[in-house]
């Protein structure tokens, strides 16, 4: 599954961004940004063993949300110049992977 893959690179380098955060001491930041951004791959790793077309449809919806949750805080760790590494290539991948994760969910919900 191509999201999979994608977001578990997405997770990646978040881990880098964490790293970074923590060396400038906003440990805050960088544990919610690490919890939500690495719960999106394992939320869509998860869906695909889903028991039912339900339980994939709810293993995605959380990725979503979670994906949607990473954007947030991505968007105020660059708002509040707390990081000296550049995030509009993070910013615009959290985007990509929230508009897959959304279609994944709407066309899940059609086919039910």
């Amino acid at each position: 599954m191509l999201i999979e893959e994608r977001s578990f690179q997405f997770s990646l380098s978040m881990i880098r961004l964490v790293k970074d955060l923590k060396d400038n001491n906003e440990y805050i930041f960088a544990n919610q940004l690490l919890r939500s951004s690495t719960s999106i791959g394992a939320n869509i790793a998860e869906a695909g063993a889903g028991q039912s077309k339900k339980d994939f449809i709810s293993k995605m919806t959380i990725a979503s949300k979670e994906a949607r949750e990473t954007r947030y805080w991505l968007r105020l760790i660059k708002e509040g110049e707390l990081s000296q590494i550049e995030l509009s290539g993070y910013l615009d991948e959290i985007e990509q992977i929230i508009k897959i994760l959304t279609k994944i969910v709407k066309t899940s919900q059609e086919s039910i």
